[in-house]
């Protein structure tokens, strides 16, 4: 396909639909999802988890063969807490109350914070156990993967969760396509880790990492001022209505005919 032929006002009518599904079916998976999210095929974000806080105008893309995976993890969540602990004290047995003790040390964990003006794009994997928290305007490229743990003991496999450690990841960072972040790892404001590095160690602010493991290559030039998704937004009705003159500009020529004929009989020219 070389444009898009739908006419705008189906393709105003589709975009109004993922509206409604992100607020009505999506939202509330969420325990905080700010205002004026824009959720491209909003039916393929998975969330899983009771903790996942994300801020105002986040940009989620999703595709069937790329699913976008947030999951808050933890091996007891605040909402068993209670129940483990009412069992514990009518059982008065040791394995109850391990349970609670469990529970206890568990609830809480596995929480993740994202600030405003996020990109997230298609396959991107974000799995806590304990805390991944990003500053405002962070871009995750295609298929790039947040974790704070190895998910698994490295001697005793039986054991979930296994080692685990906060990530933190700084304000305009850009992570580049299938990109890893480990646990444990801290990255400075406006960095870019490039496309397939694993990072496992600390990357200081303003610098540009790659490679297994990521080391820093290059640091930004301090005299040129970066500008941060959050500028798009710095006067968003302006944006949103310019957006929109220009949306329906593009598809002012697009008729139901020809929507239906590029469907049922597509050609070169198309």
């Amino acid at each position: 396909m070389r444009k898009d032929h739908r006419p705008y006002f189906v393709k105003q009518l589709q975009l109004r639909y993922a509206d409604w599904y992100t607020d009505k079916r999506l939202r509330p998976q969420f325990q905080y999802l700010g205002k004026s999210p824009a959720v491209i095929r909003p039916w393929n974000v998975n969330v899983f988890g009771y903790s996942v806080r994300v801020g105002d105008y986040a940009m989620i893309i999703a595709a069937p063969d790329a699913r976008v995976n947030i999951i808050s993890w933890a091996q007891a969540d605040l909402a068993d807490l209670s129940e483990i602990i009412q069992n514990a004290g009518k059982n008065n047995g040791k394995t109850a109350m391990d349970e609670a003790e469990k529970a206890e040390k568990w609830a809480g964990k596995g929480i993740v914070e994202i600030g405003d003006y996020a990109l997230i794009c298609p396959g991107v994997r974000i799995h806590a156990a304990t805390r991944i928290k990003m500053g405002h305007g962070v871009m995750l490229a295609h298929g790039s993967y947040v974790t704070d743990s190895d998910w698994h003991g490295i001697h005793d496999r039986c054991l979930p969760v296994g080692k685990t450690a906060p990530v933190e990841i700084g304000d305009n960072v850009w992570v580049g396509d299938h990109a890893i972040v480990c646990k444990g790892v801290s990255i400075g404001e406006n960095s870019i880790i490039g496309a397939g590095s694993v990072v496992t160690r600390d990357i200081p602010a303003n610098t540009i990492a790659a490679g297994n493991p990521a080391v820093a290559v290059r640091e930004l030039d301090p005299n040129e001022p970066v500008k941060g998704r959050g500028a798009i937004f710095a006067n968003y009705e302006e944006t949103k209505w310019m957006l929109e003159l220009a949306d329906k500009d593009a598809h002012k020529n697009n008729s139901i005919k020809t929507w239906l004929r590029y469907i049922l009989f597509p050609t070169h020219q198309d």
